[in-house]
């Protein structure tokens, strides 16, 4: 299992599957699956059973969804790209989107 380059809160455009072109916000991420649940992406429908707390019937959620089908929106232009990493002058280590060049914003 390595670490992943996607984290959560990152702006992410799916690269494949039924929702393909889509875009969303990182939610969390599973590394033990290699997947993560990205805000309105792979939609899928449940039967949730009434309780005490929370209403039955027929629930959205989304499902989580293969980290290989997923690219970071480049914060220049908008389009999917790889990352890289850089360290800066302070010594912090910082990731960088290759097709721009642009550092990548954290999202804490």
């Amino acid at each position: 299992m390595s670490a992943f380059k996607i984290k959560k809160g990152d702006n992410v455009i799916v690269l494949a599957g039924r929702d393909k072109g889509k875009r969303g916000e990182v939610v969390e991420i599973r590394p033990k699956e290699a997947r993560a649940l990205v805000r309105g992406i792979n939609m899928v429908r449940r039967h949730q059973r009434q309780t005490g707390a929370q209403e039955g019937g027929i629930i959205s959620k989304e499902g989580p969804i293969a980290i290989s089908n997923i690219a970071i929106e480049d914060p220049k232009d908008g389009k999917p790209t790889r990352v890289g990493f850089k360290v800066l002058a302070d010594g912090k280590k910082v990731r960088i989107a290759k097709r721009s060049g642009e550092q990548i914003p954290e999202k804490n």
